[in-house]
């Protein structure tokens, strides 16, 4: 069995129903995550990573959404930060649902970090990997119904638009697996395999320009660096040794 990080857990699971979350432009947040005591800081933090990957965040009051959301209710995921929490881990489910309350995407994060500000952000973290950038089509007006599944109508197709060009994420390669680099905060970024849900590595700043501590997949700890613009990570060897694995940047 993999070891699990004794900093950080990364536990996301992805259910999909049909829709991604990428298919939407506009996601709504609550004014308030009711699972919580208090916010924490958690609305301002996923906002600011929903906006970094481009979708646009609108407040759930109607009344405040724009004309093109009016319009069209089901163009708008609501998203739900739920606490999940157990006795020994902060732990926090991400959950999108479409305009009829059906569940497009759940993603759980969990911390071992035990204070609750700290411990809940952590956890929301580990769950940006999962989340696309966005790549919005054209979503047919659907009559809103409670708890029934809704029939895809013969309707014209839809039609793709194409998401801004700026994705906040870089494409890096070893040669044999090709991976992006997703920035989660200022001090903080991860490796993705390009077929992978969950991190290849996971990167956090030391006091060394551009040196850093890496927790990789399999649980292993070790050093990675930028090298001539590429990133370099130190493989921990079974008699003990380092090998460099060199990620090029394309």
């Amino acid at each position: 069995m993999k070891k699990i990080s004794l900093i950080i857990l990364t536990a996301c699971s992805v259910a999909a129903f049909g829709q991604k979350v990428s298919d939407y432009k506009y996601i709504s947040l609550p004014s308030k995550f009711t699972t919580f005591k208090e916010d924490f800081g958690l609305g301002e933090l996923l906002t600011k990573t929903l906006r970094s990957k481009n979708y646009t965040v609108i407040p759930a009051d109607k009344m405040q959404w724009p004309s093109e959301a009016k319009d069209n209710p089901c163009s708008v995921a609501a998203a739900d930060v739920i606490n999940d929490s157990g006795f020994l881990r902060n732990k926090v489910l991400l959950q999108f649902k479409d305009c009829n309350d059906k569940v497009i995407t759940s993603v759980k994060g969990a911390s071992n970090i035990k204070e609750y500000k700290e411990g809940y952000q952590d956890a929301l973290k580990q769950t940006y990997v999962s989340i696309s950038p966005a790549n919005p089509v054209v979503q047919a007006q659907q009559p809103v119904r409670a708890q029934e599944p809704v029939e895809t109508a013969s309707a014209e197709p839809a039609v793709t638009t194409p998401a801004p060009a700026d994705t906040g994420a870089v494409k890096y390669s070893n040669g044999k697996t090709d991976f992006q680099k997703i920035q989660i905060d200022d001090s903080q970024f991860i490796l993705v395999g390009a077929n992978s849900s969950s991190p290849f590595a996971t990167f956090k700043a030391t006091t060394k320009n551009d040196t850093f501590r890496v927790k990789l997949q399999n649980g292993n700890s070790t050093m990675g660096y930028y090298e001539n613009g590429n990133i370099v990570i130190e493989i921990p060897q079974a008699n003990g040794e380092y090998t460099r694995e060199i990620f090029l940047k394309k």
